[in-house]
């Protein structure tokens, strides 16, 4: 993510995405009621009444602005979409007050205006700024001859697979089995060069397939094993993948290690209400309370309930009072554990009556 523009008198930013990550940020720093302007392509059809059936317009490309009223980010197709009325835009090529659809995509800036910015929405964009400049880890977990992989972005794990060797299987002749398992150890090599920008990767698993297959890229693919680790677990697949990030592995990489973090810290949550113990709340009423009483050491929140003004007030009070404060992602596990606690659960410093 980056800053092309800020204007804080006007409540201006214009902001550059540039990784599936930064889209992410983007629907939750735009609200419904914000003043966005990008670019955007319609085709114009010709009104002249001499149009032929088969002319299908021009696409022409113009900047539009869009009071928003609803957002929405499809991780799985990395397309964020904004829909609102249209109050910007060439007098020629547009119809104001009528509605639009603005996609916002990746190297095409998106300029934000709003009638307030939180010193939330300001440590958003600079995590988003910061996040750039660390490297992502991608975790592959093997069992036998089926293997798994996780990219850990800032909104949770992406994940891929499984992809399947056929090493076990009753037709493989014991003198082909070698190229079997060369040839199932190609396929995910191939796969990890297809992604971009990792730098770190974690080879997970149960068994030996890990070691074998580390052993395999330090051979044929050196630069793979050179930025590459082995980590025991007690089983593969998803299961795997996500007993690396409750480890905190990815930080001793220096990778991105925000999402174990948050794993970690949920389930610490998590771990005190088992005990039943009186040194944890979750729920807004409760967490409220703790809050006015200065007793949070950290809250712990769930992106969607940002844009609600109640539950900054109960963020800002704990930082005031000395507590740090979590925001969770929606999309990785953490994140769903805590929305089913109603989205905002705190650790005590000290129990409350």
């Amino acid at each position: 993510m980056r800053i092309i523009h800020q204007d804080a008198k006007r409540g201006i930013i214009e902001l550059l995405p540039e990784t599936l990550d930064d889209l992410w940020h983007l629907s939750h720093l735009i609200e419904p009621g914000d003043l966005i302007s990008s670019k955007t392509t319609r085709r114009m059809q010709d009104t002249s009444g001499e149009r032929l059936r088969s002319d299908r317009g021009i696409k022409k490309t113009f900047f539009m602005g869009i009071r928003v009223e609803n957002i929405n980010f499809h991780k799985y197709t990395g397309k964020l979409r904004a829909k609102g009325i249209i109050e910007k835009g060439p007098e020629d090529l547009v119809s104001f007050g009528s509605h639009h659809t603005i996609d916002l995509k990746l190297s095409n800036s998106v300029r934000i205006e709003k009638e307030r910015w939180s010193r939330w929405h300001q440590k958003r964009i600079k995590e988003a700024i910061d996040a750039s400049k660390i490297p992502r880890a991608l975790v592959v977990v093997i069992e036998d001859d089926v293997a798994d992989m996780g990219i850990l972005r800032q909104y949770g794990v992406e994940y891929y697979g499984p992809i399947i060797g056929g090493v076990t299987g009753k037709r493989v002749v014991q003198k082909n089995r070698q190229q079997v398992i060369n040839k199932f150890y190609d396929e995910i090599a191939s796969t990890i060069n297809n992604f971009e920008g990792i730098e770190g990767i974690i080879i997970a698993g149960p068994g030996f397939g890990k070691n074998d297959f580390h052993h395999f890229i330090s051979e044929k693919y050196p630069y793979l094993a050179k930025i590459s680790r082995l980590e025991n677990t007690g089983a593969g697949g998803r299961t795997g993948i996500y007993e690396v990030l409750q480890k905190g592995i990815l930080e001793e990489m220096a990778t991105e290690g925000r999402i174990a973090h948050e794993i970690r810290m949920m389930a610490r949550v998590l771990e005190e209400i088992g005990k039943t113990s009186n040194k944890v709340v979750y729920g807004k009423k409760e967490t409220k309370i703790a809050a006015e009483a200065g007793a949070i050491e950290n809250l712990l929140i769930i992106d969607e309930l940002l844009r609600e003004r109640d539950v900054e007030k109960i963020m800002d009070m704990t930082e005031n009072l000395g507590g740090s404060v979590m925001v969770l992602s929606s999309e990785h596990d953490g994140g769903k554990q805590l929305s089913a606690l109603g989205g905002l659960a705190a650790l005590l410093r000290y129990a409350l009556n």
